[in-house]
């Protein structure tokens, strides 16, 4: 039987499939179809089960990373939706939290508005803080509240009422009337997508949820379509922000949960080679053609946030802590008003892509430098099954240094310095700014461009240790066949901690529990496969951010309040440099992840080859090494042809299907039991 993983990004969609008996492992790269890319995972789907000899009705498990929600998101390509909120309010989605998004930036544009102003509609109804009703809720207002935005053409609605997290009463209710007023119409409501406290996050989550809502609901559907004509027979899951899967329809349902379900299973996998190589303190950088995403794995473990802003609009959902900047293969190369050149986030995406790839682009890309500089193959990329033109890219970035007064390769080799400063700008954000030295962390590079540009990051934050997955190109769609299906539960009820009883815990997380159980259900998932993790959102009274903090073990005992206090305050010094002896702690948001555990994939080992790589190498060629200050005659290894415990010393080049490593002067790789490359800088 086969596992297969399918992540689809915005210039290549990757295949894995993975043989559950022997532990063999098949990759395949095809170009992303944006205008509909259920198309291009179909066919991914079809030639990865050619390429590996296997039969469509042999496949276990099918896991999909997705970009269609963010990048609905982003280019502002949701649908036509309404708000209705308690009357008021219908503002709030403006006012926010009347914030400048740069402080120093006086020409900084707020956020577009998903919503006009005329689709945002107040109704009476009221709760007070405590959850009691003050107004009931005026139902004939609602019915020509939706009436209204029928009218104007709505294919969704938000609903949101203000306290709607401490009872659903009236949302409910409203549901009730928007099925009997617009059957067809999508429906997002807070106690539903967001049941925690502030209005304005809660809001904006709902509202991004029923923007999205249709746009996801159309793509699975004809993605599902597509796989069973291609022959799938088992239901195909969707990777989520939180790192785990889910089934296509609840997907669908709650669409802003997969708003970083591309790049999250990315990091799932980053963790398992934690376990693998005995490094569990990591920084990850996955570059791909477009974009550049990093997170930091602390003793093995990414950080879970249950709140954070995605191009602009926050989100009350849990997601794994990853950053991402407009830093890709793809990016663009160009000389701005001041005359300083700058790269990305415009990107070249897969059509018409770099320069090189001759389909038309005369812009210069970040995969056009490397080859110019040919660090990458200046012939062809993907194990020579794509060709390319060096002299393409030669004219273009020689464009750019006509511009700029510089040589060509000194202007290719100043388009890498700056891609890489801008990484390494966001891994600062996600490790000193957060109290972490990226110094004592092993660097993790995977996506296509990746490991090309590992070496020169590693360099620029100080990091002497660099890992290489065995198939880093594919290691997003590899990570869809180690996670887990997983759903998170929360519910906001602000209690001191000096007042909390252990009845009272065990009453707020039984409720959680109780939806937890209804989960497991639904997903058939055997009893012995079902495990959660509590946690608590905490503060000191009076400050405006929480920390979420685990109750050890999972599990409610008679040193759980002391436990969450110490876990509480060893955090709070840790982000903030100081803890408040005697001021009052606040427990805040309860949260319960459920997890339905699944085969994995296994990473097998290898028997040991010895040092000498010479086997392994194909050739050399002359690659522009800065230490040199010019081209020097590199060799170049097959990374298919290297056993366990080999070693190479830089300068060198590593190939292989879906990527290249640079092995810079000064490092050495070597290749562990499990075809994991590890390169470390010489004493």
């Amino acid at each position: 039987m086969w596992r297969i993983g399918i992540d689809s990004g915005g210039t290549f969609t990757d295949v894995c499939l993975i043989d559950e008996n022997g532990g063999d492992v098949h990759i395949w790269k095809v170009s992303s179809t944006p205008d509909d890319p259920s198309r291009g995972i179909a066919r991914a789907f079809a030639e990865g089960l050619e390429r590996s000899g296997a039969d469509a009705a042999d496949v276990a498990f099918f896991g999909h990373g997705t970009t269609v929600a963010t990048n609905a998101l982003i280019q502002h390509r949701g649908v036509k939706t309404g708000v209705i909120t308690t009357a008021g309010f219908r503002d709030l989605l403006a006012i926010a939290r009347q914030k400048r998004p740069h402080l120093y930036d006086m020409s900084a544009d707020k956020p577009q508005e998903l919503v006009p102003r005329d689709l945002r509609l107040g109704v009476p109804e009221r709760l007070r803080r405590d959850g009691t009703v003050e107004l009931p809720l005026d139902e004939d207002a609602l019915r020509e509240a939706v009436r209204n935005l029928v009218e104007q053409g709505v294919e969704a609605i938000a609903i949101s009422f203000l306290y709607a997290f401490l009872s659903d009463a009236h949302e409910r209710r409203a549901a009730e009337i928007v099925a009997e007023e617009a059957p067809g119409v999508f429906l997002s409501l807070s106690h539903e997508i967001a049941p925690e406290f502030r209005e304005y996050e809660r809001l904006s989550t709902t509202t991004v949820n029923a923007y999205l809502g249709p746009v996801m609901h159309g793509y699975v559907s004809a993605l599902k379509s597509r796989l069973a004509d291609a022959g799938l027979r088992v239901a195909p899951h969707l990777t989520q922000s939180n790192g785990g899967v889910t089934g296509f329809d609840q997907a669908a349902a709650v669409s802003v949960r997969t708003v970083l379900s591309g790049p999250s299973t990315g990091v799932v996998a980053a963790q398992a080679l934690g376990l693998l190589t005995g490094i569990p303190d990591l920084i990850t950088f996955d570059m791909g053609g477009t974009s550049s995403d990093v997170a930091l794995l602390s003793g093995g473990t990414c950080r879970l946030v249950a709140e954070a802003e995605v191009h602009g609009y926050p989100l009350k959902t849990p997601m794994l802590d990853i950053h991402t900047v407009g830093a890709g293969g793809g990016s663009i190369a160009y000389v701005d008003n001041g005359g300083l050149l700058k790269v990305g986030p415009r990107s070249a995406g897969a059509h018409p892509g770099p320069a090189c790839y001759g389909l038309g682009s005369d812009e210069p890309t970040v995969t056009d430098a490397n080859v110019v500089l040919q660090t990458q193959n200046p012939e062809a990329l993907l194990n020579g099954q794509m060709p390319i033109d060096r002299d393409l890219s030669l004219a273009a970035v020689g464009r750019l240094a006509d511009q700029l007064g510089l040589g060509v390769m000194e202007t290719a080799d100043g388009i890498l310095d700056i891609v890489t400063a801008n990484t390494a700008k966001a891994i600062r954000l996600i490790s000193v700014q957060r109290g972490h030295d990226p110094r004592g962390y092993a660097l993790v590079a995977f996506g296509g461009a990746g490991p090309v540009h590992a070496a020169r990051l590693a360099d620029e934050l100080g990091m002497d240790r660099i890992v290489i997955p065995r198939t880093p190109g594919v290691l997003c769609a590899l990570g869809l066949l180690m996670t887990d299906l997983r759903t998170d539960y929360a519910t906001t009820r602000i209690r001191l901690l000096e007042d909390v009883t252990q009845e009272e815990i065990v009453e707020i997380f039984d409720g959680l529990m109780a939806q937890a159980d209804a989960w497991f259900d639904q997903e058939n998932i055997a009893p012995q496969s079902r495990s959660t993790a509590l946690r608590v959102d905490m503060r000191y009274s009076g400050q405006n951010y929480e920390i979420s903090v685990d109750l050890p073990g999972g599990r409610i005992g008679p040193d759980s309040l002391a436990a969450l206090r110490d876990g509480f305050l060893e955090q709070h010094e840790q982000l903030y440099g100081f803890v408040a002896d005697g001021d009052a702690i606040q427990m805040v948001t309860w949260r319960l992840q459920a997890t339905g555990m699944v085969p994995k994939a296994r990473m097998p080992s290898f028997p040991e080859g010895g040092p000498d790589a010479s086997a392994a190498r194909t050739g050399s060629r002359p690659v522009w090494m800065r230490q040199a200050g010019g081209f020097v005659e590199t060799p170049i290894y097959d990374r298919a042809a290297l056993s366990p415990g080999n070693e190479i010393a830089g300068p060198a080049i590593i190939d292989q299907l879906d990527t290249t490593t640079v092995v810079p002067p000064g490092m050495t790789a070597r290749v562990d039991s499990h075809l994991t490359l590890i390169l470390e800088r010489n004493a």
